[in-house]
């Protein structure tokens, strides 16, 4: 964590409203997610924002978390460095964000580096679990290791396919969002221009 002096102001409301967003639940599920997708002897680290931010800071535990998800030979990150040396360690958290990217996680839900180096956002780590974890369940290729109900499944595609003849019949089809020309008719109608009859 970087040696930063305490913010004030606008800085601290801001830092406080993110840090409200981070889920100690989540951060137990996620914990015990990468234990078991990652298969090794993994120790549990003690609860709490800061800790979990330790515990993954190093970006191993990433990388090791991402090549799990691919088949055996086809893992993105080949060599996963124990190196102590920060730039090292923040290279390892990149190549994991590059490959969770290249895996299918949207732009918008991927944390950026100093999010978990500097411990600036460890909710937005968390969404990208998250999202990691849901696409896992989603692709069912077997790689997924753990309980499928703690992510949620992403919808699939479900495309139709119409023949020319369905399409021309739904032509002559008024939706009903247009409203119904059943029933409607002119009759007791005025023409047009005659006072309206007030009794």
């Amino acid at each position: 964590m970087a040696n930063r002096g305490p913010s004030y102001g606008l800085s601290r409301e801001v830092q406080e409203k993110i840090e409200q967003k981070y889920d100690l639940e989540l951060e137990n599920k996620l914990v015990d997610w990468i234990i078991i997708q990652c298969g090794e002897k993994i120790e549990h680290p003690p609860p709490g924002r800061q800790n979990f931010q330790k515990w993954l800071m190093d970006g191993t535990l990433l990388c090791k978390l991402i090549n799990s998800l691919h088949a055996k030979g086809k893992e993105p990150i080949p060599k996963i460095s124990e190196s102590k040396m920060a730039f090292k360690q923040m290279e390892q958290i990149s190549h994991f964000l590059k490959a969770a990217e290249i895996y299918g996680v949207r732009t918008t839900d991927i944390f950026q580096t100093v999010d978990l180096w500097e411990g600036k956002d460890m909710a937005a780590v968390q969404r990208t679990l998250m999202s990691l974890g849901s696409l896992a369940v989603t692709k069912d290729d077997g790689c997924y290791r753990g309980d499928p109900s703690w992510f949620h499944r992403k919808a699939q595609q479900n495309r139709r396919g119409f023949s020319e003849e369905q399409l021309r019949r739904g032509q002559n089809v008024i939706g009903l969002q247009m409203g119904s020309n059943k029933g409607a008719s002119q009759s007791g109608m005025t023409g047009y221009g005659m006072p309206r009859q007030i009794m």
